[in-house]
């Protein structure tokens, strides 16, 4: 768990986000990426310590491709580019938040968002009376 102390108010620049960040036994961090206009989130992807750098400071979304075992920059074959207007650990410092301007479709599939593409029916509950809706 990160110590809130740590983290100054200012924000944490490129440096120490990547002595903060806390990636997995694989080397990589989740990375959440969020459009800005609207909140939506339109994918997940990965990035290692370099892949994270990158993105921090170039404005540009960086990714590490798993399967491809290679540094991918969204948009720079499809130009569906992605740019950065913010980031932020998550509590644990184990995942990252990156708002972006996105330019295009953020899926390889031609959606505007990776999750639209196979919605899971879940059972909800009503805020006001917790009985499920």
């Amino acid at each position: 768990m990160t110590d809130a102390r740590l983290i100054p108010a200012r924000g944490l620049d490129a440096d120490e986000a990547l002595a903060l960040a806390r990636f997995d036994d694989h080397g990589l961090l989740a990375a959440v990426i969020q459009e800005a206009s609207t909140k939506q989130v339109l994918m997940v992807g990965w990035m290692d310590r370099e892949a994270l750098r990158r993105t921090l400071t170039e404005g540009r979304v960086v990714f590490w491709s798993r399967s491809r075992q290679e540094y991918w920059r969204k948009g720079d074959t499809s130009g569906h580019v992605q740019f950065v207007r913010s980031a932020a650990l998550d509590c644990d410092a184990d995942a990252l938040l990156v708002t972006v301007d996105q330019v295009g479709p953020a899926c390889h599939t031609g959606a505007h968002a990776c999750f639209e593409t196979h919605p899971v029916h879940a059972r909800t509950i009503d805020d006001t009376t917790g009985a499920p809706a």
